[in-house]
C-alpha cells in the first residue's frame, strides 16, 4: 500500500514563535503556580551539580533513572551506587522504594508548564509515578509554545520504534483536593517535581 501522508495539524492556537528565554519565563511561572520547581542551568555541568544538591537536600538516596543519554549525563554528579537504570522486568515494588525518578522530556510546553515524556516501556512510565520525587531533564531547544506547536515535531518522531509506547504529560507534582477543598500533594504520584532546563548540552 502506498504511504499516506498525515493530515495537516489544525491551528487550534496561533503560533507567535517567542524566543526560548521568553518560553522559559512563561513555563517557570506556570510550573511554580502548581507547586513545581523550575531550574535554568547554563550547562550540563551545572545541571549535574543542581541535581546532586537537590538529592542531598531532599535525602534522595535511592535514584531510578531512564537509561537515556541525557539522564546519564544529568545523573553524573550522583554516587553511582545510588542509581538504578530502567530495565525490562523491573518489579514495581522495587521501583516504589526509590526516592527519586529521573526522566527526560521530549517537549516542554510553555503555556501550561508541562513536560511531555515519551515512555516506550512500562518501567519508564512508572518512573514518572512511583517515586515520591521526580526530576525532569530537558535542553532549552525542546520548548514549544503549546501542544499543537510541538506536535509536528514530536508526532513525526513517534513513528520511530524508540518512541513507541505511551506519552505522559507531567504538570507539577501530583495533587488532589478533598470535599473541603484542602489541597494534598503526592497522593497519586510524586509529591515533588523539579524541572532542570539546560541551555547548552
Amino acid at each position: 500500500m502506498p504511504e499516506v501522508p498525515p493530515p495537516p495539524v489544525p491551528e487550534v492556537w496561533p503560533r507567535l514563535n517567542p524566543a526560548p528565554s521568553e518560553m522559559f519565563r512563561q513555563f517557570a511561572e506556570e510550573l511554580v503556580a502548581v507547586q513545581g520547581e523550575p531550574f535554568r542551568c547554563g550547562t550540563m555541568a551545572e545541571a549535574r551539580q543542581t541535581l546532586a544538591q537537590l538529592a542531598e537536600q531532599g535525602g534522595w538516596t535511592a535514584v531510578g533513572a531512564m537509561d537515556r543519554p541525557l539522564c546519564r549525563e544529568a545523573a553524573g554528579g550522583l554516587p553511582p551506587e545510588r542509581i538504578q537504570w530502567s530495565r525490562p522486568g523491573w518489579p514495581p515494588r522495587e521501583m516504589a522504594e526509590l526516592s527519586l525518578g529521573v526522566v527526560d522530556a521530549e517537549a516542554l510546553l510553555a503555556d501550561t508548564g508541562s513536560c511531555l515524556v515519551a515512555c516506550p516501556t512500562a518501567e519508564d512510565r512508572l518512573l514518572c509515578y512511583l517515586p515520591p520525587a521526580c526530576a525532569v531533564i530537558a535542553p532549552m531547544d525542546r520548548f514549544f509554545e503549546h501542544l499543537p506547536a510541538a506536535w509536528e515535531t514530536f508526532g513525526a518522531r513517534c513513528s520511530g520504534a524508540e518512541l513507541r509506547g505511551e506519552c505522559v504529560i507531567i504538570t507539577g507534582p501530583s495533587r488532589t483536593a478533598d470535599i473541603e477543598k484542602t489541597l494534598i500533594l503526592g497522593v497519586h504520584g510524586p509529591k515533588r517535581l523539579a524541572v532542570l532546563v539546560v541551555e547548552k548540552t
